[in-house]
């Protein structure tokens, strides 16, 4: 008996239905996911001390809005490995050390806020796009700096190792401000300095100053600048050159992206009060973060960001 093909198909699916034939296998899993299969563990590379994103709470408790969104992430590769339990370590980095942790294997994953840009793609790959900042600095109100411009000739502090102080450095010499950039190791001690006035300024995305400045003890003695130097998008940060780790990892974010828990996520960090200070960041969803969720990107280019 002669099969058309419509018949022919239909055969080989029952066939295969059955068990008879090998008729399709999950592909062998490789680089990041083979090793966390193997090894029953995934390490994580969180912040310390950054507010709302990832940070101790007074329990010692890593929590933020990166931290909520990264244990998505960890549940769909537990269940896209099959482990009835998966150990997650977790590793403290910083901004200078979080890309050589992670090119070296110390860690799987960076569920922190870096910023996606051209630069660090050459070295490192990104998740879709969690979140949408902008560049800016937060000075003491009653110096009353406004712009870049009133910073001239002054102290200005920003973090090592990150697209802002890079920014801050280019936009130094362009204008010819003759600005002092101090590069110091971590978001707390730019703050402090400006709190102790051994700084004018410290220049970064405005939703961690925000954070730091809710958490002063006088929150009112600060002010975030107007100017944007520039619109940054924030992403996870995977080994670059393992495309099935990374389609996992954005696969998940992006269900969660579009699912009724993603505005309980959001409203939770940034318009409720948080620990450990109780203090509201109250920053409504931007535009430019809506339409990211609505479709994910995974985009490097500031322009892709911006809100017509």
């Amino acid at each position: 008996m002669r099969f058309n093909r419509v018949q022919r198909a239909l055969a080989i699916a029952s066939i295969a239905a059955f068990g008879l034939i090998p008729f399709a296998h999950a592909e062998p899993l490789t680089g990041t996911l083979k090793k966390i299969s193997e090894t029953g563990t995934m390490t994580i590379g969180i912040r310390q001390a950054l507010l709302p994103f990832s940070y101790y709470d007074n329990e010692q408790k890593v929590v933020g809005y990166s931290a909520d969104l990264c244990r998505y992430v960890i549940r769909a590769i537990q269940e896209r490995l099959e482990l009835k339990e998966l150990k997650v370590a977790q590793m403290a980095v910083t901004s200078a050390t979080r890309i050589p942790l992670l090119s070296n294997g110390s860690i799987d994953m960076e569920c922190g806020a870096t910023t996606n840009n051209v630069e660090r793609a050459k070295q490192i790959s990104f998740s879709v796009t969690h979140f949408v900042t902008s560049n800016t600095f937060v000075s003491k109100k009653k110096n009353g700096y406004a712009t870049l411009e009133d910073l001239k000739g002054k102290s200005v502090a920003s973090v090592a190792g990150t697209s802002n102080i890079r920014e801050l450095q280019e936009l130094n010499g362009a204008r010819n401000l003759n600005i002092k950039v101090i590069p110091v190791k971590d978001h707390a001690e730019a703050f402090l300095m400006v709190q102790t006035d051994r700084a004018a300024a410290f220049v970064m995305d405005d939703v961690i100053l925000a954070g730091f400045v809710s958490n002063a003890k006088n929150p009112a003695d600060y002010e975030i600048s107007d100017e944007v130097l520039s619109v940054q998008p924030y992403g996870f940060m995977v080994r670059k050159g393992d495309p099935a780790f990374k389609k996992t990892v954005d696969d998940a974010l992006s269900s969660v992206f579009k699912s009724k828990e993603m505005a309980s996520i959001y409203a939770k960090w940034f318009e409720s009060p948080i620990p450990p200070s109780g203090n509201n960041l109250n920053m409504p969803m931007s535009e430019a973060l809506r339409r990211v969720l609505i479709n994910p990107t995974d985009s490097p280019d500031p322009a892709a960001y911006l809100v017509q």
